[in-house]
């Protein structure tokens, strides 16, 4: 059985940092691709990074390009977001997913087996 769970969210003051953790079980993981969506209230699932399996090449969304850093370690089925310079937009739930393809652009229907999701909150 497929399983993502998410860790590291929290309470965070703007310009702050934290890291996410997506620790992944039950697929080949160096085969699959993995990618870090946010869902703020009201707001449509956005895709914030992600990092392909085979070639390891990296997408980031806009927003968080020079602050956000994504990283995978195979050896313990676990990637990472590691989240610097924080600011209150970065307010959301955060949802790691695997996908088969090679990402260039980060669609969500690209993309299964989420996990639960951790929240991160960035106050001003």
């Amino acid at each position: 059985e497929v399983q993502l769970v998410e860790s590291g969210g929290g309470l965070v003051q703007v310009g702050g940092s934290l890291r996410l953790s997506c620790a992944a079980s039950g697929f080949r993981f160096d085969d699959y691709g993995i990618g870090w969506f946010r869902q703020a209230p009201g707001k449509e699932r956005e895709g914030v990074s992600c990092i392909n399996g085979r070639d390891g090449t990296i997408n980031y969304a806009d927003s968080v390009k020079s602050r956000f850093t994504i990283s995978r370690d195979n050896a313990k089925n676990t990637v990472y977001l590691q989240m610097n310079s924080l600011k209150p937009e970065d307010t959301a739930v955060y949802y790691c997913a695997i996908s088969p393809f090679t990402i260039v652009t980060m669609q969500a229907d690209l993309f299964g087996s989420w996990g639960q999701g951790t929240q991160v909150t960035v106050s001003s």
